[in-house]
């Protein structure tokens, strides 16, 4: 029989993970947003240097603890973030929030080829089937009448990439370090480098209406500061499997976003390929031979039940 505690923090973890995923879906819309009235590098700069500030308040008595080690992992994820989200910032500019949290949600299907890459064994054949729907559904969402991919479609997509590496090397240093410290200081890394690429290839500013302001800083403190620690907290309590299908509801929570507060529609085309994005990430996610053999074992059992047996 199922521990009721362990049962209900595995419910409070995944509620956690829905909110979380809630945001992440939202950064999409507040990064348009603040677009509006900053340049790309200086929108991280403000996003990862407030919320580091934020979490480095909240948190500060783990901060004077870290080691070498962490901050060695922190400066590695941090500029792995900086390179997903530099990405996806960019690609903004020419393609919808919708497009990009389809094509972002590919991350999903990026981990497993990736740790198959690195260990050198074939993937498995389901990861393949969910590469092929997603490549399908990626078409139909991007292609225009003359099969040109939008520059920002393609940005996203490498997003995915760099944040699928960001996801292999989180699994990898958490094992070894406390993970809220690492979180807090690889905001603090990409903030930097954010700032840094500000400094060099634009002109910082401060955003110049409210519009902007609320734009960095939900993506500040909830995106990212709540967004991360958040997700670093909940995954102590649930299961990868889990934690993969409910991330799976970014995209969905990106369109929804974009539909209510700026009108985003797709065409008929682009719903069908995004349907088929999100089946490709789901598929990738669930085994359904395990499941089905699981149905089949529990549907045997009650009828055998019910004949007395």
């Amino acid at each position: 029989m199922d521990n009721p505690i362990s049962r209900g923090t595995q419910v409070k973890a995944d509620l956690m993970m829905v909110m979380v995923t809630m945001l992440w879906g939202a950064s999409y819309l507040f990064m348009k947003m603040g677009l509006h009235s900053i340049q790309e590098y200086n929108l991280i700069a403000l996003r990862f240097g407030i919320a580091f500030l934020v979490a480095a308040l909240v948190f500060y008595r783990r901060l004077l603890k870290i080691d070498g080690k962490t901050i060695t992992y922190g400066f590695l994820l941090g500029s792995l973030l900086f390179l997903c989200t530099s990405a996806v910032v960019i690609g903004l500019k020419t393609t919808s929030v919708s497009n990009a949290g389809f094509l972002f949600s590919l991350a999903v299907i990026f981990v497993p080829l990736l740790v198959a890459l690195f260990s050198r064994k074939k993937p498995k054949k389901r990861v393949m089937i969910s590469l092929c729907i997603s490549i399908t559904g990626i078409g139909l969402l991007t292609l225009n009448q003359t099969f040109h991919i939008h520059a920002g479609d393609f940005l996203c997509i490498l997003g995915a990439l760099f944040y699928a590496l960001h996801i292999i090397v989180t699994g990898k240093a958490t094992k070894n370090v406390d993970a809220i410290s690492i979180g807090i200081i690889q905001l603090g890394v990409a903030g930097a480098w954010g700032l840094l690429f500000s400094l060099l290839f634009e002109k910082p500013q401060l955003p110049s209406n409210i519009e902007s302001w609320s734009a960095i800083l939900a993506l500040s403190i909830l995106c990212s500061a709540v967004g991360f620690i958040g997700q670093a907290v909940a995954q102590k309590h649930t299961t990868p499997t889990r934690t993969g299908l409910i991330f799976s509801l970014e995209p969905v929570f990106a369109a929804f976003f974009a539909f209510i507060f700026v009108g985003e529609i797709l065409t008929n085309k682009g719903y069908v390929g995004a349907v088929l994005v999100l089946f490709g990430v789901l598929a990738a996610e669930i085994n359904l031979k395990k499941l089905l053999g699981r149905r089949n074992f529990l549907y045997t059992m009650s009828r055998s039940r019910e004949s007395g047996l």
